[in-house]
């Protein structure tokens, strides 16, 4: 498959700034992939298609507050540093970008906050617009990261051409976000609702849940016709042994298995074994997955509308077939769907 192929006209209008009013409202979009056929749903009725001891596979990362904006020593220039990972916790060191990345060299200091409260200073250029920073914090290490933390903003997408607002820190988070780490929300989790997850209790339906902290890799444009030529940057996975046994129990049985997310389908498919059983894991992956692809673990897959020439959408087309998928995101476009984070969701089944 080749980058032109996944290339199609999305109105900017159709690009969703908010979330719905409510989480498990958004529109939903039912794909068949036997059949070819498509319903048009409200996601709250994603139930309807479920059964007792089918397993939803949860994505429960926790979006921290990974943009802050400081000022460069001497000149004052305001630099936009977006958090990454961790890389010392011992001595604050971050991997970072900075914006704009022509302004910072090594040995430049950067100050945060009012009067000045939080120093870095760079100490590493890593990448064309990525740097490591050692941040100068004379306080202990259990105070360091929630000083930092109150520095930063929620890392909304910049497509959605607007600053953070009060509605983002709650809705650019799961309602089971637990383990913090990502700087990119689950988007196909934020749809899901105290009221719907009890629903699926009271059904019989379970849900288990994975940790994959979901970092800009997968969003940054592709620039290689030829797909097998792109890397995807790496990121932190962990999978238990608990979760493992739950999803292996419902294979075994002939339940259902659904991947909440692309992050899910990607964790998954890195750790599955030869015999399509899950192992529990803790590591990281950069695996990209586009057409064709055999999938071994998932059955259904919750995800969001994506944009134009994204991984995402890759494998989504790999999961749901490529001509099938494509002409759903026509129709998708033709109907008013909502695209992005905070748009609708798909259900492939």
């Amino acid at each position: 498959m080749k980058l032109s192929q996944f290339k199609f006209d999305l109105p900017d209008e159709l690009i969703a700034k908010y979330p719905a009013k409510h989480r498990d409202e958004s529109r939903m979009m039912v794909v068949h992939r036997k059949t070819g056929e498509i319903e048009h749903r409200t996601f709250k009725d994603v139930l309807d298609y479920f059964d007792d001891k089918d397993v939803f596979v949860m994505n429960d990362t926790k979006v921290f507050p990974a943009r802050l904006y400081g000022n460069k020593e001497k000149t004052g220039a305001k630099i936009e540093v977006f958090l990454l990972r961790e890389l010392n916790p011992t001595l604050h060191y971050w991997d970072v970008l900075v914006d704009p990345a022509r302004k910072i060299r090594i040995g430049n200091k950067l100050y945060f906050g009012e009067n000045d409260s939080m120093v870095a200073e760079v100490i590493d250029n890593t990448t064309s617009r990525g740097r490591t920073l050692r941040f100068l914090y004379d306080g202990s290490s259990e105070e360091f990261k929630p000083t930092l933390y109150s520095l930063g903003e929620t890392p909304i997408p910049k497509y959605l051409g607007r600053g953070e607002e009060a509605i983002d820190k709650e809705r650019y988070q799961t309602i089971f976000a637990k383990n913090e780490g990502a700087v990119v929300a689950p988007a196909a989790g934020l749809h899901f609702s105290r009221e719907l997850m009890k629903r699926m209790e009271i059904k019989g339906v379970d849900f288990t849940f994975i940790t994959l902290h979901s970092g800009l890799g997968n969003y940054r444009e592709i620039d290689v016709e030829d797909l097998t030529k792109h890397k995807v940057d790496s990121e932190q996975m962990i999978v238990t042994d608990e979760t493992a046994n739950h999803v292996n129990k419902a294979k075994d049985n002939g339940n259902k298995v659904c991947a909440v997310g692309t992050s899910v389908m990607r964790a998954v498919e890195t750790i599955v074994s030869t015999n399509g059983h899950l192992k529990p894991a803790d590591t990281w992956t950069n695996k990209f997955i586009f057409p064709p692809y055999d999938f071994t673990v998932a059955d259904s897959l919750i995800t969001n509308f994506h944009h134009p020439q994204s991984p995402l959408l890759m494998m989504t087309t790999a999961f749901g077939g490529y001509d099938l998928i494509m002409n759903a995101y026509t129709l998708a476009v033709k109907e008013g769907y909502r695209f992005g984070t905070y748009g609708d969701a798909m259900l492939i089944i």
